[in-house]
């Protein structure tokens, strides 16, 4: 399953309201360390059965970005029950990114 894209209309449900934590990767198609994540991402999506994992285009949706203070990118940040419980600024290594959801479970 692929990362699921995540808008201003669909954040409400899809992240706040989530019943499991959500990884929400800000990104940008232009962003070269955003491509080197991407594939870490979509693997992520694929596997983890106790989160979901969302994407958030910061060029389509700048409000989001703007409201989570994204600066830099890529930034990953953890949701739990509508709140930030982590997050993370850089490429960072698939094992680094499973330990952080797996600290908020």
């Amino acid at each position: 399953m692929a990362a699921m894209k995540i808008t201003n209309e669909n954040f409400q449900k899809e992240v706040l309201e989530a019943d499991v934590p959500v990884l929400v990767d800000f990104w940008a198609s232009w962003c070269g360390p955003c491509k080197m994540l991407l594939p870490i991402v979509e693997e992520l999506a694929g596997e983890v059965k106790n989160a979901r994992i969302g994407k958030v285009n910061v060029d389509e949706q700048p409000e989001l970005a703007e409201r989570f203070r994204v600066m830099t990118i890529p930034t990953l940040i953890l949701f739990k029950n509508g709140q930030v419980v982590d997050s993370s600024v850089g490429v960072k290594p698939k094992s680094a990114i499973l330990n952080m959801i797996e600290k908020a479970n």
